[in-house]
C-alpha cells in the first residue's frame, strides 16, 4: 500500500492535502469534520489586516470632530481592536490544536510589515505548528513602483522570520513584472514555504441596478493551469517548500501537481462544491495512481515532470498557441 505522508516546512503530513483558509476552517467542529475526512492540515481563517483597519477608520469617521484633540484615545483604540480581533484568533488556535491532531497552519492576511510580527508571535504561543501569510499588495497607485510593492513582500519576511521560530509560508499572486525574481527573492529570506497562487474577489457589475457584484468566488479546473506552469518552473530552484493552490478540483488535479514539483496542495472549492469526501476520493485517486505505477512514496515521483527535470523545458514558458491554431480550419 502506497505511502502518502509528505514533509511541509518540516511538519509531517499524513498526506498532500490541505484545506485552505476559507469559512471551512473558522471554527473547531468544521475542521474536527475535516480531519475525520482525511484532510492532511488545515489553515485557519485568515485574520484580515485589511479589515481590522477599516473597522478602526469607521470610528475615526464617526468621531471625525474629537479626532485631533483626542488623537492618543483614537491609537488606542486601534490598537485595542487590533488585540480584540488577535485575541478571538488565538482562542481558536487554542481550541483547534486541543481538538485534532493533525497540522494548524494560522493565517493573516497582510499588506504591510507593521506590528504583525508582534501579533504573530502570539500565535505562535498559542500553539499554531506554522504560520501562512497571505501577502498582497494592489498595484493601484500610479505613484509606486513596481520596486515600491515589493519592496514591502520581502520587509514582511524578513520581519517574521526574525520574530518566529515556527515555520512561515508566503500565499502570494502570480501578478509580478519578474515573477520568478521575486519568488527567489522571498526564498532568500528564509520563507520555509510558498504557495502558488492565492485569489481574489472579482468585481461585476449589474447593468439594471447599477452596483458592484463579487463574482467568480469558486475556482474552476482551468484556473490550475497558472499554478501548474509557475510550480513545474520553480520547483528544485528555491529552497522554499512549495505548495499548490486554486482550480484544484479532483485526484488527478493533485497527482499532476505533484509530478510538477509540488510539496502539497491547498483546495477549497472543491469542497464547497462537493463536500467534504471529495478529499477522500482525491486521496483514493492518488493512492490508486500510485500503485497502478509501483511508487511506494510521493517522493519517488515528486517533481519528475518539473521544468528542471525536463528535456524540453521550452513547453513550460511557451505563451503563444502556434501549432494548435495553425492545423485547425
Amino acid at each position: 500500500m502506497a505511502n502518502l505522508s509528505v514533509q511541509y516546512m518540516g511538519l509531517t503530513l499524513r498526506n498532500p492535502i490541505i484545506v485552505g483558509s476559507s469559512g471551512l476552517t473558522d471554527s473547531v467542529e468544521q475542521i474536527k469534520e475535516l480531519e475525520k475526512s482525511g484532510a492532511g492540515a488545515v489553515v485557519l481563517k485568515s485574520i484580515f489586516e485589511e479589515e481590522i483597519t477599516l473597522e478602526y477608520q469607521h470610528i475615526i469617521n464617526q468621531e471625525m470632530d474629537d479626532y485631533e484633540s483626542n488623537a492618543e484615545y483614537f491609537d488606542y483604540y486601534d490598537y485595542k481592536i487590533k488585540q480584540d480581533n488577535v485575541n478571538k484568533y488565538i482562542q481558536l488556535i487554542k481550541d483547534t490544536k486541543a481538538a485534532v491532531s493533525i497540522p494548524v497552519i494560522a493565517s493573516v492576511n497582510c499588506v504591510s510589515a507593521h506590528e504583525w510580527t508582534f501579533f504573530a508571535k502570539k500565535m505562535e504561543e498559542a500553539g499554531a505548528d506554522a504560520l501562512e501569510l497571505n501577502v498582497f499588495v494592489m498595484p493601484s497607485d500610479p505613484n509606486k513602483t513596481s520596486a515600491d510593492n515589493e519592496k514591502i513582500y520581502l520587509e514582511i519576511a524578513e520581519k517574521i522570520k526574525k520574530e518566529l521560530s515556527i515555520p512561515v509560508a508566503f500565499k502570494i499572486s502570480h501578478y509580478f513584472s519578474g515573477l520568478a525574481n521575486m519568488i527567489q527573492q522571498i526564498s532568500s529570506k528564509g520563507v520555509d514555504g510558498l504557495v502558488l497562487f492565492n485569489r481574489f474577489y472579482s468585481p461585476d457589475f449589474d447593468i439594471d441596478d447599477r452596483q458592484v457584484l463579487n463574482t467568480h468566488v469558486f475556482s474552476s479546473p482551468v484556473e490550475m493551469a497558472t499554478s501548474l506552469r509557475w510550480v513545474s518552473i520553480m520547483a528544485d530552484r528555491i529552497k522554499s517548500d512549495v505548495v499548490a493552490s486554486t482550480g484544484i478540483h479532483d485526484g488527478e488535479a493533485v497527482i499532476k501537481q505533484l509530478l510538477a514539483g509540488a510539496t502539497a496542495v491547498q483546495i477549497v472549492s472543491a469542497l464547497y462544491k462537493n463536500g467534504k469526501d471529495e478529499i477522500q476520493s482525491m486521496l483514493n485517486d492518488l493512492e490508486a495512481w500510485m500503485d497502478k505505477n509501483n511508487y511506494l512514496t510521493i517522493d519517488q515521483f515528486r517533481g519528475t515532470m518539473s521544468q528542471a527535470k525536463s528535456g524540453n523545458p521550452a513547453h513550460y514558458e511557451r505563451a503563444q498557441f502556434m501549432k494548435y491554431f495553425s492545423d485547425r480550419d
